[in-house]
C-alpha cells in the first residue's frame, strides 16, 4: 500500500533554540509593523516588503493564499525578546513534483545578521527534505539585492541561473531574478554546515 502523501499546505509550528517559526496571523500584525518600521525597510526598491500602514492587508493575502494551498506562512518569533520581528514562506509550491521555493522573507533590522535567519532557514529545510519528501527547494531574489544573494550562497545554495526580465517591479523597472537551489542529494551536507553555524561553531 502506498503511503499517504504529506500534507505541502499544513502550516507547522516549528521551534528552534532562538526562534519559534508560527503560523501567520492578523494577530502578529502589530508586532510586524513595529519591525518593519526598523530602518524604513519597505523602502528598499529592490524589496517587496509591505509598510506599516501595508502589513494588515499584505498578512491578510498571505493567509488567503494559504487558505488556496498555494503558500505557508510563517511568522518569526525571537524567543529573547518574545516579539514577532519578520515573515517567511514557502511558495511556489509543486507537491506533485515534491519541491517548493523559501521565499518572501524578511526580518526587522535589529534581527539581521544575528543568526536568526540561518536557524529559520534550517528549520524550513529540515521540514522540507525530512517530512515532505521534497527533492528540490529553490530561492529567489533580485539580481540587486547583494546582501539577499550572499546569505543565500552562505546557508549552501548554489546557484541556477538568471532569469532576465523576469518581473516588471512596481516603479515599472525589470527585475532579473536570481535562482538558487539546493537538491535532495545535497542537503545532508548543507544541513550539518547549517547545523554548526546555528550553535556557532562555524
Amino acid at each position: 500500500m502506498n503511503s499517504p502523501l504529506p500534507d505541502f499546505a499544513a502550516v507547522p509550528t516549528l521551534v528552534g533554540e532562538r526562534l519559534t517559526l508560527e503560523p501567520l496571523s492578523l494577530e502578529h500584525v502589530p508586532d510586524l509593523s513595529e519591525a518593519v518600521a526598523e530602518g524604513e525597510l519597505w523602502r528598499t526598491w529592490y524589496t517587496r516588503i509591505p509598510s506599516p500602514d501595508e502589513m494588515a492587508d499584505a498578512v491578510q493575502h498571505r493567509l488567503d493564499l494559504s487558505a488556496a494551498g498555494q503558500w505557508v506562512p510563517w511568522a518569526v518569533r525571537r524567543h529573547d525578546t518574545n516579539r514577532v520581528v519578520g515573515m517567511t514562506s514557502y511558495l511556489n509550491i509543486r507537491a506533485d513534483n515534491r519541491k517548493l521555493e523559501i521565499g518572501s522573507t524578511w526580518l526587522g533590522r535589529s534581527s539581521q545578521r544575528t543568526g536568526l535567519n540561518t536557524e529559520a532557514k534550517l528549520l524550513q529545510l529540515t521540514h522540507a527534505f525530512e517530512t515532505l519528501g521534497c527533492i528540490a527547494v529553490e530561492f529567489r531574489t533580485h539580481w540587486h539585492n547583494s546582501q539577499s544573494r550572499a546569505a543565500i550562497a552562505r546557508l549552501g545554495a548554489k546557484q541556477d541561473g538568471v532569469l532576465r526580465n523576469n518581473d516588471i517591479w512596481r516603479d515599472g523597472t525589470l527585475r532579473d531574478t536570481v535562482v538558487f537551489s539546493i537538491i535532495e542529494g545535497e542537503w545532508p551536507t548543507v544541513r550539518l554546515g547549517l547545523t554548526e553555524k546555528v550553535a556557532g561553531r562555524a
